[in-house]
C-alpha cells in the first residue's frame, strides 16, 4: 500500500497539489486520509537556527534541510545569529549562497536588526530588504527604545516586519531556567518572567506609535499572552508564536540535563496552561520550533554550564498531536493551520508543489539517534509520541522518504 500510495501522490503531483493548495482556501483545514497514511502541507517553520556560515559543527544548511524535510517541513525562516551576522548585503550572500547551493526546502533568511547583534547600531536594512524575510536580532533583545523605534519605522518603509526576541538584559541577572518552584528547589538562578513580557509591552508601546508589522519570538509567559490579546483587540498589526516545548511542558518536568535548558525556558504550569489558551483563542498565531541545534559537548554540562537550545524540528507534529489532539484540546485541522497555513500568509511565504505525508497512529519513544539534524539535545528524549513521517515532497521533489 506504501508504495502504491507514493507512487500515486508523485504521479499525480500537479493535481494533488492544487487539491492541497485550495484546503487553504477554506476555514478549516481539510487533510486527505488513505486509511493508514495522512497527507498534510508541507509545514512552514517561521524560527530556525541552521548555523551556517560561521558553525557548521552545530549545523549545516543541508542537514537542517533533511532534518526539515524528516519533519514534515518544506519552508523555514532561519536566524541571523551566524559568523558573518548577515547585517549587510555583502554578510548575507555569504548565506545566500550556501542556501543556493545546499536546500532542499524553502530557506528564507532574516536580516540582523543592528550590526553584529549588538544593539548599538542599525544594520543596513535598505540593502538587504530584497533577500530577506525580516528582519530580527532573535538571541538578543534590542534593549534601546530609540534604536527599536527607529528599527520599526525603517522596516515599515521598506515593507518587512519586525520580529522580536524579547529580553530585558538587567533583568537575567546570570538565570538560566525559569525564576520558579525548581530553581528555588535545586539551587538554580532563574530568569524572570517579567525580562520577556516587560519588553514586549515596551515594543507594543512602539508599535502602537510606529504603526509597523510585528511579530514575537517564542513567548513563554501568561503576561506575554496577555499584552498580545490587548494588543490585538487595540488593532495593532501582531502576531506571535510559541513553541511545542512550551505547550506541553513546564519546570516541573526539568531534568539536570542540558537538554532542558532552552531560552525562553520552561515557565510555571500557569503559563503553559495560558499559551494553551492563546493557541486555543487565535492569540497565538503559529508553532514555531526554535529549532537551535549544538554539539554534544555543548550540551553535556548540565543546566547552568550547557548553552541554550533545543532541537525541534523533527518532534513539533507528535509533540502536538500527543499533547493536544490526542486529549481533544485541539482539532488537527487546527494545529495544521498553526504548523502550515497561518505562518505562510504571515510571512507571505508561497505554496508550492509541497506536502507531507504520516503515520498519525504510529508510536514510538522519542530517539535522537535517529534525528537527521546535527543536534540531538531534546527534552523530549524517550518520550512516547504519536506520528511518524514516511515521505515528504518540496516543490516537486521527494527530500524524504521512508516509503
Amino acid at each position: 500500500m506504501a508504495q502504491q500510495l507514493k507512487a500515486t501522490l508523485i504521479g499525480s503531483m500537479p493535481s494533488f497539489s492544487r487539491a492541497v493548495a485550495a484546503c487553504f482556501a477554506i476555514p478549516q483545514f481539510s487533510y486527505l486520509n488513505d486509511t493508514r497514511y495522512t497527507v498534510f502541507p508541507g509545514f512552514c517553520d517561521v524560527h530556525v537556527h541552521f548555523r551556517e556560515p560561521g558553525f557548521s559543527y552545530k549545523e549545516t544548511i543541508a542537514s537542517g534541510c533533511r532534518a526539515a524535510a524528516h519533519g514534515g517541513y518544506t519552508a523555514v525562516c532561519t536566524m541571523p545569529n551566524l559568523n558573518p551576522v548577515p547585517d549587510s548585503a555583502a554578510h548575507l550572500r555569504e548565506q545566500t549562497a550556501l542556501i543556493a547551493e545546499h536546500a532542499t526546502v524553502g530557506v528564507y533568511p532574516y536580516g540582523a536588526i543592528t550590526v553584529g547583534q549588538q544593539g548599538e547600531q542599525l544594520a543596513a536594512l535598505e540593502d538587504m530588504a530584497p533577500d530577506v524575510i525580516a528582519f530580527s536580532d532573535d538571541g538578543r533583545g534590542v534593549q534601546s527604545d530609540a534604536l527599536m523605534r527607529e528599527a520599526m519605522q525603517r522596516a515599515k518603509a521598506l515593507g518587512k516586519m519586525i520580529v522580536a526576541h524579547c529580553e530585558v538584559n538587567e533583568l537575567l541577572r546570570g538565570g538560566y531556567i525559569h525564576d520558579g518552584a525548581y530553581a528555588a528547589a535545586h539551587g538554580h538562578r532563574g530568569i524572570c518572567s517579567e525580562s520577556e513580557w516587560r519588553q514586549i509591552e515596551r515594543d507594543l508601546k512602539l508599535v502602537s506609535e510606529v504603526g509597523c508589522a510585528y511579530h514575537v519570538c517564542h513567548i513563554s509567559t501568561k503576561e506575554s499572552v496577555e499584552l498580545i490579546r490587548q494588543a490585538k483587540a487595540s488593532g495593532l498589526d501582531v502576531t506571535c508564536e510559541t513553541g511545542p516545548h512550551y505547550l506541553m511542558l513546564d519546570d516541573s518536568d526539568l531534568q539536570e540535563h542540558g537538554r532542558f535548558k532552552m531560552n525562553p525556558p520552561l515557565r510555571d504550569k500557569s503559563d503553559r496552561l495560558a499559551l494553551i489558551e492563546g493557541v486555543c483563542d487565535g492569540t497565538i498565531d503559529m508553532i514555531a520550533t526554535d529549532h537551535a541545534p549544538h554539539s554534544a559537548e555543548e550540551k553535556a554540562k548540565g543546566l547552568e554550564g550547557s548553552a541554550f537550545g533545543v532541537v525541534g524540528l523533527e518532534t513539533a507534529l507528535p509533540v502536538l498531536y500527543t499533547a493536544l489532539v490526542k486529549p481533544g484540546i485541539l482539532t488537527l485541522d487546527k494545529v495544521v493551520d498553526l504548523l502550515a497555513a497561518a505562518p505562510r500568509k504571515r510571512f507571505n511565504i508561497p505554496y508550492d508543489e509541497s506536502f507531507t505525508v504520516w503515520d498519525m497512529e504510529d508510536k514510538r519513544p522519542v530517539d535522537p539517534r535517529e534525528f537527521l539534524s546535527l543536534g540531538k539535545a531534546t527534552p523530549f528524549e524517550g518520550t512516547e509520541l504519536y506520528g511518524r513521517c514516511v515521505l515528504t515532497v518540496c516543490n516537486g521533489q521527494t527530500v524524504f522518504s521512508e516509503i
